[in-house]
Parts: C-alpha cells; sequence; structure tokens
C-alpha cells in the first residue's frame, strides 16, 4: 500500500504496480483542515467532500508497517520526524521541490527540482507515465496548486520556472476548460488570507514552523493581516504567552504579510518571547543579517515582550527568514538563557520579559521537544512573495497528540472501495 505525505495537498502515484492501494493522505490532523482555507476552497470547488479525505491521526501507518503492508511516498517534503523514525526503512519515493538535507538509499526514488510548486513534478510525473489517470477534478487540484504557488507564474515574484509553466500550459491545453490563471489565483489568494472568524491561536497556527537549537526552541508564523491589526486584537500578548507556553516555545517570530491594491506585498516582522534576553538576541540577528538584508526599521510596539518591525526587503519571504533563525541557534552553541519555567508563580506578570542576561553551561539546560524538529521545512514553502505552501505538520508537531489512529487497515480498504463503488454510479449512463 501506498501513502502520501505532502503538506495539505493530495499526491498522485503512477507506479504500474496491479495490486497496490494508492492512498493520498493529507498531512494534517484532521481538526487543521479548516486552517487551510485555501484547499478547502479548492476542495469545495471540486466537490470533494472532507469525508472522502484520510488525514495524519486517522491512520495506523506502524501496524500497517508491521503488517507488511506500507510503502510511504514523501510528497513536497523528504525528511520524517523523529516520531516516526520506525518508518524510514518504509521510503520508497520522495517527490520535493527544496533542497535535500537527508539522503536516501540507492532503493529510494527521488525527484528534487527547485521548481515553484511540488506540483509541478507530479504533474510532470503523470505525463511522463499514466496520462490517462488525469481527469477534470485531478487537473484543477493541480492547476490550481502550480498557479497558487507560483503567485499567478508572475516572474516578478521571482518563483515561477520555466518548467512551472510548462505543466501549467499543458494542463490548460488537455483540459480547456480549467479557469483562467488571474481567476483561480485571486480566488485562492482571497481564500488564503481569509482569517476572519480565527482565534489569534488559529492565526498563528494557520502556516507554522518551528526550530529547534540545543537549548533553544523558536517558531516562525506567517499571519495574513497587517501588524498593526494583529497587535490589536483583544488580549494578544496573554495569547502569545499561553501559545507559547503550551507548544515548549522560547520565542515566536510573526511575519505579517498584507497587500495593496496593486497586489504588491508588504511585510512586517514582530520578535515575542518572555525572556528578554533572548528576544534582544533574536533581533540582533534578524537586524544585522545580510544574506539576506531585512532592512528592518522599528515600529512602536504597544508590549514590552514584542519588538516590530516594518521589513523594508519585501522579498525576503519567511523561508529566507528561517536560514537566518536556524544559523542563530548553531551559533549560540552552548548558550542558555535564563528562563522562566512552566512552574511560574501565577501571579507572575505575562507582559513582563526577563531582562536577565544570558548564561553558558549546562545546567538548567532542556531538550527542546523533539516534535519541532525542522526537517526540510527549514528551507520550507514560502519562497517569494504570497501564498506559500500550506503547514507541514508531520515535521512542525506530532500528529498523533489528538488520540489514537482511527483507521484499521482494513477500514482504509473498505473506505476507499466505497469511494471506487460511489464514483462508478456517478459516471453510469445512467447518470448522465
Amino acid at each position: 500500500m501506498e501513502r502520501f505525505l505532502g503538506g495539505c495537498r493530495p499526491a498522485l502515484q503512477v507506479s504500474p504496480e496491479p495490486r497496490a492501494a494508492f492512498i493520498p493522505v493529507l498531512n494534517i490532523p484532521r481538526a487543521d483542515f479548516p486552517l487551510r482555507t485555501e484547499s478547502t476552497f479548492l476542495f469545495k470547488e471540486q466537490r470533494l467532500p472532507e469525508s472522502a479525505i484520510i488525514f495524519r491521526d486517522e491512520i495506523d501507518l506502524l501496524a500497517l508497517h508491521q503488517a507488511g503492508l506500507l510503502s510511504l511516498t514523501l510528497v513536497d517534503h523528504h525528511v520524517l520526524p523523529s516520531q516516526d523514525a520506525g518508518l524510514e526503512e518504509t521510503v520508497v519515493e520522495v517527490i520535493d521541490h527544496r533542497p535535500l538535507e537527508q539522503g536516501r538509499g540507492p532503493s529510494c526514488r527521488i525527484t528534487s527540482e527547485l521548481v515553484g510548486s511540488c506540483a509541478t513534478l507530479v504533474t510532470e510525473k503523470i505525463f511522463q507515465g499514466r496520462v490517462e489517470v488525469l481527469d477534470q477534478t485531478t487537473a484543477a487540484l493541480l492547476h490550481g496548486t502550480i498557479v497558487l504557488d507560483c503567485v499567478n507564474m508572475a516572474p516578478e515574484a521571482g518563483k515561477v520556472t520555466p518548467k512551472d509553466v510548462r505543466f501549467a500550459s499543458l494542463l490548460e491545453y488537455k483540459f480547456p476548460d480549467l479557469p483562467p490563471r488571474g481567476v483561480i489565483f485571486e480566488a485562492l489568494q482571497n481564500a488564503k488570507f481569509d482569517v476572519s472568524g480565527l482565534t489569534t491561536e488559529q492565526m498563528l497556527r494557520k502556516d507554522l514552523k518551528a526550530v529547534s537549537g540545543k537549548d533553544v526552541v523558536i517558531a516562525l508564523s506567517s499571519v495574513y493581516v497587517t501588524l498593526q491589526d494583529f497587535l490589536r486584537r483583544p488580549a494578544v500578548e496573554q495569547d502569545l504567552c499561553a501559545f507559547c507556553r503550551q507548544r515548549g516555545y522560547d520565542a515566536l517570530v510573526v511575519m505579517a504579510i498584507s497587500f495593496n491594491e496593486q497586489n504588491d506585498p508588504s511585510r512586517q516582522l514582530a520578535v515575542y518571547s518572555q525572556q528578554g534576553a533572548l528576544q534582544t538576541a533574536v533581533c540582533q540577528s534578524l537586524e544585522d543579517s545580510s544574506n539576506p538584508s531585512l532592512s528592518l526599521s522599528p515600529l512602536e510596539s504597544p508590549h514590552p515582550t514584542l519588538r516590530a518591525y516594518t521589513q523594508g526587503n519585501a522579498t525576503a519571504s519567511r523561508k529566507k527568514v528561517l536560514p537566518i533563525v536556524k544559523d542563530f541557534l548553531r551559533d549560540c552553541g552552548t548558550m542558555q538563557p535564563c528562563r522562566k519555567t512552566r512552574a511560574e508563580p501565577a501571579n507572575a506578570s505575562p507582559g513582563r520579559a526577563d531582562s536577565r542576561p544570558l548564561e553558558r553551561g549546562a545546567a538548567g539546560r532542556k531538550d527542546p521537544p523533539k516534535s519541532q524538529r525542522l526537517g526540510d521545512d527549514l528551507l520550507g514553502d514560502e519562497d517569494t512573495h504570497l501564498p506559500p505552501t500550506p503547514m507541514n505538520s508531520l515535521v512542525d508537531e506530532c500528529p498523533l497528540d489528538q488520540g489514537l489512529p482511527k483507521l484499521s487497515a482494513e477500514a482504509v480498504f473498505e473506505k476507499f472501495n466505497r469511494i471506487a463503488v460511489a464514483r462508478s454510479c456517478e459516471d453510469s449512463p445512467e447518470k448522465k
């Protein structure tokens, strides 16, 4: 059985193995699906019911592996988290559009190319193999994803490559009823940025990455409103404090992205931490960066635990900020910030940052949460102007933290048999 792990999008398998069941699994918990507003919009447009989708927390991969039934194809990423180390030997193929951080054995097929969208590489594989698997729905999913990831194929965005253009054009040629690129991009972009009704915690989780150093964990989150609007949310400082404490983050970098009427992006940064010395060090690292230069200009912040900036270099996406943070964590070495523990007295003020200096040494060092392993997400999804690729929850957070998996191997096969029967009924002459 083949199973796909690739951000918040389905993938296609074109292997000719006749007895295998190829099952796409969206690599997020089901509870996080509403946060992927661009994905939910695209699925609704194609009349794909959420009940037909299998999510990461609904399938027992280890049991399938132990039964000798599992092979994994990793799509749009290539590193398993430590929690899934026992599944490494089941990885038979990788399809990714970012630099590889981890080698694979000779038996693993690897497709890795720095294109704008991983969906481009999936489309290429289909055209090289079994083109007959393409139907209008599959083509629409692939086409919409390519257009979204490549920012409507605009050269000035710096994301699109000739291969992206080629395969988007091939899909349009083969399926002339696909909506125009501008129409689908605007619809998906509007859906991507629709955060109405989301809590602060949901906004932060919507597009989240985390980087673990030896002693420190720093999260980076993209939010799709102006920083001023974000900081005006009720009780935002308390929400940030609770968000970081619940997940073991020592600092949080918030990148706020908005667009003007000409669709030009604007970026702002905020650095939150209860540890004043750590916050200062992170801010200094971002301010001093020259590769790339972020061109940061300080903004007035309403909270002492938050430092805010206008980012003059609007082309420096989160993908380009992440390596700066990773380098900072590497350079810290054994540097250990004085931290308040989770057992902090209830009367401690969440609005005061710990301004004590950073200390060196092993005493009091905490192990970073294993679920925050960076993996391939360091060079991850948001290559230039938005919208970025959805969060890879498999790497960012433990995907099984909401209880035991709900689907056995038998249930998976039964579910897909029902889907196949339903589709055959829809395609029957009586329905046409």
